[in-house]
């Protein structure tokens, strides 16, 4: 009897592992989902915006190489490389494509591919661009976070020009290939005119074109710069802190990261937050929801950073109301 109980045993427990075997590989076998991010910049510059992304994906339940994998691109500055990249990820069938911080890589991506979710995060009106039907109901397969720069651009000269009552001209730094810097030309001019200010534009692409752009501007009678909203001049932002403190010229930008890596003064929305919140709509799209039916997400709150020491060695104080109403003042 015991052989027989036993051998009963032995023929039970291999006719379960024969059930279970293939569930087991099945599970096994499921490929987790693919998200590719294109970035105009270069790899490692800008860790703290990859990790906002991150965060982003894994409060929708993602987490990087445990449920979901990221494929990275970096188009090193070069806007020409941005078709090629978003094609290599449209071959790999990614789940999603992510396009966080340039207006180019989104138009690239929409020739590319009309049926991979794309998310992107740019500060140009994506109606305006053609990216999406309206804010309220995108319609195809492209949706994403819009950090609305356009209104701000105004603003940002009406900061400058209180910080330098006295200045007759000041100055706007573009990148030619990138597709907003027009209507930020257009803005930034209309807004000079309104307060009687002369704008010299210059457009400059890499970094010794952003060297040169500095004394050439200051020769045309500006005495202060704004710098574009573009990514590689994000990505430049410590040379350009440090060429506007060796010309002794004020300068600001749209990102906090520009007075924080030493610059005089910012004006927009929150870089890191924007990148955090594409990576939930990542998360969404992953769980299936559809880029038609998600609104485009707009920036709500906008941020004044000021640095104090870079004024001091600028030989400027700022105004009173200027420092009551920051967000955020770096001693």
């Amino acid at each position: 009897m015991p052989a027989a109980i036993g051998r009963r045993e032995l023929i039970g427990r291999l006719l379960a592992t024969a059930v279970a075997c293939p569930l087991t590989v099945s599970a096994q076998q499921q490929p987790m989902p693919m998200v590719g991010v294109v970035r105009i910049g270069k790899r490692g510059e800008t860790p703290h915006l990859d990790d906002a992304f991150r965060q982003g994906l894994s409060k929708a339940g993602y987490i990087e190489h445990q449920n979901v994998a990221i494929e990275w691109r970096w188009a090193e500055g070069r806007y020409e490389l941005l078709p090629g990249l978003v094609a290599e990820l449209v071959d790999r069938h990614v789940a999603a494509i992510a396009l966080p911080g340039a207006t180019a890589s989104v138009l690239a991506a929409k020739a590319a591919t009309r049926s991979i979710p794309i998310v992107f995060m740019i500060g140009a009106d994506p109606v305006e661009f053609g990216l999406v039907a309206s804010l309220a109901h995108p319609g195809g397969n492209i949706t994403g976070v819009c950090l609305l720069q356009t209104p701000v651009i105004a603003k940002r000269v009406e900061l400058l020009h209180q910080l330098i009552p006295t200045a007759t001209t000041i100055a706007l730094l573009i990148d030619p290939e990138n597709p907003f810097g027009q209507v930020e030309r257009s803005e930034a001019e209309a807004a000079a005119r309104d307060l009687r200010l002369e704008l010299q534009v210059a457009a400059a692409k890499w970094q010794d074109e952003i060297d040169a752009s500095f004394p050439n501007l200051i020769g045309r009678g500006a005495r202060a710069i704004m710098i574009g909203t573009d990514a590689y001049f994000f990505n430049q932002r410590s040379q350009i802190a440090m060429l506007a403190a060796r010309y002794a010229i004020p300068a600001m930008a749209h990102w906090r990261e520009y007075p924080a890596a030493g610059g005089l003064m910012s004006y927009g929305s929150n870089v890191a937050d924007a990148y955090r919140l594409t990576g939930m709509y990542v998360g969404r799209v992953l769980k299936g929801e559809k880029p038609a039916d998600m609104p485009v997400q707009q920036a709500t709150k906008f941020e004044l950073v000021i640095n104090l020491k870079a004024a001091k060695a600028l030989g400027l104080t700022f105004p009173d109301r200027m420092l009551a109403i920051a967000d955020e003042v770096i001693e």
